[in-house]
């Protein structure tokens, strides 16, 4: 991992010094000069999805309202741009029910994820005979099922087999988050990789574009590395945008705390720190890219079309974390501009 352009140490902040009001973001929009583009299907697509999502998932009013904030059809439809419109609500689909996931596992408690990860995963494994008990291995089986009438076995296995390391993940951050354990840096970039839930989004992307990439190729150096970088990108900047809101709930798996604590650095050189970690990601892609081997004209045109989805990837979840609701409420496009986030009260 190269670190290039890291801020200067700087002392942490002592008991007595006043906590920081504000937050100033890097500016990670302008340092990726990707084409942003947005499927056709958006609207349709979004909008269905949500209506299947909001009729299967039995959310209160405030949950309702968050969701619908949300926008995760906007997301999906900038990082599949050219996905048919079949595919592109199964993504929908997979997108709006990850971000519920993802809101469930907040709170539970490692024995809690692992029991939701049984169904999950038994649904994925067996959908046709695993008969699911819960809402969400309901969801997992409505929407496997339309996914598998166009996907390739290679999809499928890598699709569950990256969803696993989710739940694995995600459980093993509970125990932290149980324990109020802040693990070290590296540790954490490796269990992030898996809890940010990206690798099973770069398995969508074969399904999205009727891929056929072979095993061997898929797991060449190059090509794990770009989708480390691009995963780097997607989960370190959520952590930048999402930190605010994590930081009142007192939620501690998150870079920032990490990089505080270990690099003695104050909140903002922190900040400033992860944002220099971020770039340089958009850069080893950009490097990477250029660095692909050749497999051959048919092979290659397919790695093509995976590594521009990659690519989509980046520039539409950096993108959308300003439109969305999630992170800044209806300031992200003021805070787009700015970069300036006023820091929450915390809640507990």
């Amino acid at each position: 991992m190269h670190l290039s352009c890291i801020p200067r140490r700087s002392r942490c902040l002592s008991t007595a010094d006043s906590p920081p009001a504000k937050i100033v973001l890097p500016d990670l929009v302008s340092h990726c000069d990707f084409p942003l583009r947005t499927n056709v299907h958006c609207a349709r697509a979004s909008k269905e999805s949500e209506e299947w999502f909001l009729q299967n998932a039995n959310l209160n009013k405030h949950r309702r309202a968050d969701f619908l904030a949300l926008k995760a059809g906007e997301l999906t439809s900038m990082c599949y741009p050219y996905a048919p419109y079949h595919e592109l609500r199964v993504c929908c689909d997979f997108m709006n029910y990850l971000f519920h996931l993802d809101d469930l596992m907040d709170d539970m408690k490692k024995s809690s994820t692992w029991s939701l990860r049984d169904e999950v995963i038994g649904v994925l494994r067996d959908p046709d005979g695993y008969r699911p008990q819960s809402r969400v291995g309901k969801m997992t089986r409505d929407f496997w099922t339309r996914l598998a009438t166009t996907s390739t076995f290679g999809v499928e296995s890598r699709f569950i087999k990256t969803f696993d390391a989710f739940f694995s993940a995600v459980s093993q951050q509970a125990y932290d988050r149980q324990e109020g354990h802040i693990p070290d840096l590296e540790s954490y970039i490796a269990m992030r990789r898996d809890t940010s839930g990206c690798r099973p989004c770069w398995a969508l992307i074969e399904y999205a574009y009727d891929l056929a990439i072979p095993d061997e190729v898929m797991e060449h150096p190059i090509l794990c590395s770009l989708g480390d970088a691009a995963n780097d990108l997607v989960t370190w900047s959520n952590d930048i945008f999402s930190y605010n809101n994590e930081q009142a709930r007192g939620d501690t798996h998150n870079m920032i705390v990490v990089v505080m604590k270990q690099k003695h650095l104050s909140l903002q050189s922190a900040v400033d720190f992860v944002g220099s970690m971020c770039k340089d990601s958009i850069d080893r892609f950009v490097e990477d890219r250029a660095n692909l081997p050749s497999w051959g004209p048919g092979i290659d045109d397919a790695v093509a079309r995976y590594v521009q989805g990659l690519a989509d990837w980046i520039v539409g979840s950096l993108h959308w974390s300003f439109d969305s609701g999630r992170y800044f409420g209806d300031k992200g496009k003021d805070v787009k501009m700015s970069r300036v986030v006023e820091l929450l009260p915390r809640s507990r």
